[in-house]
């Protein structure tokens, strides 16, 4: 209650405290944005799993992956950055290819279903270090949660993690990007 009588400069101090103590931390004077090594992607990588190496990154939900050509990120939807780019969508894909270099080895899970309508490969991808990069994506408020059934795995997990940041202010929910304020 105090906030509320509290002068603009001082409610604007304790909101960004607030913020920060949340976990909406900023990185490189991006609004919003948390480090990447803080995002913790935890889904355990299941049996079977399969290496393949990062060819190049194409958006936040697209990458081509060797021996599988072009391949969707399953259970997360990025903005787009080809054809009307929206809003956070160069964010989106700047955080793929810092996180996704071309040459780097990840491990990945086909979907059951596993081609889309575009003919991409459908996937869940995990860094070399273990960390669910799908999962990275909505806990660091990059994308949004996709559910297609029957690729559906993760959906719960996704859902939990965009609800967080979400909350806590990161990526696409930051209020001081996409003319939220």
């Amino acid at each position: 209650m105090v906030l509320l009588w509290a002068p603009a400069s001082r409610l604007a101090a304790a909101v960004a405290s607030i913020c920060l103590i949340a976990g909406c931390g900023l990185v490189a004077g991006a609004p919003g944005l948390v480090p990447d090594d803080a995002l913790r992607g935890r889904i355990a990588l299941p049996d079977g799993a399969r290496r393949t190496s990062i060819v190049r990154v194409v958006d936040g939900d697209t990458v081509v992956l060797s021996g599988l050509g072009s391949s969707r990120l399953i259970g997360v939807d990025t903005p787009e950055v080809h054809g009307g780019a929206e809003c956070f969508g160069r964010e989106a894909s700047a955080f793929a290819r810092r996180l996704l270099r071309p040459g780097a080895t990840a491990r990945f899970v086909s979907g059951d279903e596993r081609r889309d309508r575009y003919g991409r490969r459908l996937v869940y991808v995990w860094l070399e270090d273990g960390r669910s990069f799908n999962a990275m994506l909505a806990e660091g408020g990059y994308a949004r949660p996709l559910v297609i059934a029957p690729n559906d795995r993760y959906a719960t997990r996704f859902a939990a993690l965009a609800r967080k940041a979400r909350r806590a202010g990161r990526g696409q929910w930051s209020a001081s990007t996409c003319g939220r304020s």
